[in-house]
This record gives C-alpha cells, structure tokens and sequence, in this order.
C-alpha cells in the first residue's frame, strides 16, 4: 500500500515546480520584449516620431487607449501563442512611444548618458527587487489595493500636470512613479513566487510595464536634475 503520508510532499514539490517554470517563462519573454521595444525605440528616434504633439491630452487619452486595447487583447488570448505575439506587438508600440523622451533626452549634451544611467538603475532596481521577492518567504500580495490606488492618484495628477504644467509638481510625480512601480515589481515577482499569477503571459506584462515605468521616471528625473543643454 502507497504511503499516503507522501502525498501532501508531493502536491508542494509539484506547486513549486509549477510557479518556478511560470517564473522561467515570464523571465524569458521579458528578455525577449526587449527586441522590439528597442526596435520600436530606434524607428521613433530615426522617424523623429511625435504622437499628436499639438494636443498632449489628446496625446494621452488616445496613447492609454490603444494601450489598453493591447492590454484587454493579451489578456484575452493568454493561453495562447496569440498572446505572446500581441505581447511583443505592444512592446514594439511601447518602444515607440518611449521615442519621443528619448528625443528629448538626446537633446541634451549629456543625454546619451542620462539614458545608460536610467537603465542602469531601473536595472540595479529590477535586480534587487527581483532578488528580494523570489527568495523571500513573505508574502506581498497586501501592498497590491495600496498600489492600485497609488498609480490611479498618479494618473488623476499626469492628467492635471497636462493642463497645469507644474514643474515641481512633474519632479514630484516622477519621483513618485519609481516608487510605486519599483514596489510593484517587488509585488509582481512575490506574485509569481506565492502561485498568485500561473500565466507567463500575464505576468510578464505586468513586470514589463512596471520596469518601463521605473525607466520612464528616472530618466524624466535625471533630465530635470542633471540634464545639461550645453
């Protein structure tokens, strides 16, 4: 007779087998997003591509459209290759996007640096995170409502920024986007880790958006502090 003694052992090793190959897999696409965003990155630099400069609310409204068009498509089709090929289609648009502060960024005689330091360390910061929420046995899925509600008060003051064009106040969102978006990469991860998430799909969308967050900010914030027009 089997010992059923074994079977709980079991059920566990085959759960963490579970979560570190969905981990595996989300790592592995968000190396490969990489392509395309840098692809769509270039192609907007070489286009000078601008998207609706004349009205940047229209700009806005219009950008988190279509990003969310992409966003509800992924979701859809998760379970399949369907969704690892949209997942790299919004990559490649969120590269294209990412151009025009790209521009601005090479306008400055430092901006080729500006740029490496805000991948190094939305880099130093992935790692570290990443490192935190796969080793540790804490559980962050609380910090998930808190989060939630942070990014939705950080778009109510992107919004009001657009007509008031505050620059302390740009500093102060900018600052404050690292924050949450570093936290939720550290949320993401544990996600994967505790077997809250089980689609590589989905959660490399969400760690890729939190990682081009982080970029987006720091460069914003090293433009502003450190950008030298000289």
């Amino acid at each position: 007779m089997e010992n059923v003694s074994s079977y709980p052992q079991t059920v566990t090793q085959d759960i963490a087998q579970q979560q570190n190959r969905v981990l595996r897999n989300t790592y592995a696409l968000l190396a490969l997003s990489v392509a395309p965003t840098v692809a769509g990155a270039l192609i907007g630099v070489q286009l000078n591509f601008s998207f609706f400069a004349g009205s940047p609310f229209i700009a806005f409204m219009l950008f988190m459209g279509v990003a969310f068009a992409f966003m509800w498509g992924i979701e859809r089709t998760k379970d399949s290759g369907i969704g690892v090929a949209l997942l790299l289609g919004f990559t490649f648009f969120m590269g294209l996007m990412l151009s025009r502060i790209l521009q601005v960024a090479l306008g400055f005689s430092n901006g080729g640096t500006l740029i490496a330091m805000a991948a190094g360390g939305t880099g130093a910061i992935f790692v570290s995170l990443a490192t935190v929420a796969s080793t540790t046995k804490r559980d962050f899925s609380n910090l998930g409502k808190f989060l939630f509600a942070g990014v939705i008060l950080l778009l109510v003051a992107i919004v009001a920024n657009i007509f008031f064009q505050i620059p302390a106040l740009s500093l102060a969102i900018s600052a404050i986007a690292v924050v949450i978006f570093s936290a939720y990469i550290l949320y993401d991860i544990n996600r994967i880790v505790q077997g809250g998430e089980d689609n590589y799909i989905s959660a490399t969308l969400a760690v890729y958006l939190d990682i081009y967050n982080v970029f987006v900010s720091l460069l914003q914030l090293l433009m502003a502090l450190t950008g030298d027009r000289d």
